[in-house]
């Protein structure tokens, strides 16, 4: 049942003039993202996924839901930089300006394999891959600040990234060590899989909150970089997963209770993307004040940082690992 996202909907302003980016948009809360950003009358909205099947139904399934909406496809393989190059390269021949980048696709849980690039699959796609497609489309985002009054760089993460085994980001994680970074067996919320995935969600909200800081001390202090997480939502990211007949039948009949539709999970994305009121440095989600950690349904609320995902340290790291990762220099 979706209980938040429609009235927060009401109370958005509408995108008329503006260019918005969006990663992953086949389905869950990507696609409700960008059925969003057509309602609100955007100049063009980007759909940045890889060529198949389901991005070529999701895209005619956006036309028919939104018959005004300018949905643009852009073919991006977020696994090989060489196709996230060649999709920035695209995007900045025919557009002059943008207002949004929305670093939203991700994978989860997925097995212990390098891209062609010699990276781990989920980290590449999660966040090496993100940040090349930030800093070749910078330049973009520059010009839709002067124009605007502001633009948005915004990333996706996740609960998971308060679950790193050593509460931080480790640097293994970011380097050519795909296919040797803790194997494939199968537990919920852990294993190897499961702390790949916590590594890269982590590096999203890391990657935000380092964006902000040299941001807000740079002459480009007009654009904004905000984080959300969906807490538990009911899309495909976790359809692969599989922990025998009864955790699966468990989990089938907890899930629809304890977590949130795609559209109130992707509330917290909306809101960093589009409402004025969002503000640079925070991260947007459910939150439980008991807990003082991240929720699993809720009204998207700022989420305080943890201290590992503000140390300086793990922003330094982060950044001149992804930097030496994608073969790009991002100087702001």
């Amino acid at each position: 049942m979706t209980r938040l996202y429609n009235n927060y909907k009401k109370g958005l302003p509408k995108l008329s003039g503006k260019v918005i980016a969006i990663t992953g948009t086949t389905s869950g809360t990507g696609f409700v993202a960008a059925k969003t950003c057509g309602e609100l009358e955007a100049d063009a909205v980007l759909l940045l996924n890889r060529n198949s099947s389901r991005s070529t139904a999701s895209l005619a399934k956006l036309k028919e839901e939104v018959p005004n909406g300018n949905f643009v496809p852009v073919e991006c393989d977020l696994q090989d930089f060489q196709s996230v190059r060649r999709a920035a390269a695209e995007i900045t021949s025919n557009y002059k300006e943008l207002y949004c980048l929305s670093n939203n696709a991700g994978i989860m849980a997925t097995p212990d394999e390098a891209t062609k690039d010699g990276y781990d699959t989920q980290m590449q796609t999660n966040h090496l891959s993100h940040f090349l497609l930030t800093a070749e489309l910078f330049p973009l985002l520059q010009a839709g600040a002067e124009k605007h009054g502001d633009a948005r760089i915004v990333h996706h993460s996740s609960i998971g990234r308060e679950y790193t085994p050593n509460d931080g980001l480790e640097e293994k994680y970011f380097k050519k060590n795909g296919g040797n970074l803790g194997g494939n067996e199968q537990i919920m919320m852990g294993g190897g899989p499961f702390h790949r995935y916590f590594q890269t969600k982590l590096a999203n909200s890391v990657f935000t909150y380092a964006l902000h800081e040299k941001l807000q001390a740079s002459k480009d202090f007009r654009i904004r970089a905000v984080c959300a997480h969906p807490g538990g939502s009911n899309t495909n990211l976790d359809n692969h997963l599989s922990y025998g007949f009864f955790t699966n039948l468990a989990l089938k009949t907890l899930m629809p209770v304890l977590a949130q539709s795609a559209e109130d999970g992707s509330v917290g994305l909306i809101k960093a993307m589009i409402d004025p009121k969002a503000e640079s440095g925070v991260l947007y989600g459910p939150w439980s004040k008991c807990r003082t950690a991240s929720a699993m349904s809720g009204a998207a609320v700022p989420n305080p940082p943890k201290p590992y995902e503000v140390d300086p340290k793990a922003m330094a790291m982060l950044w001149r690992t992804s930097e030496e990762a994608a073969g790009v220099k991002f100087a702001i």
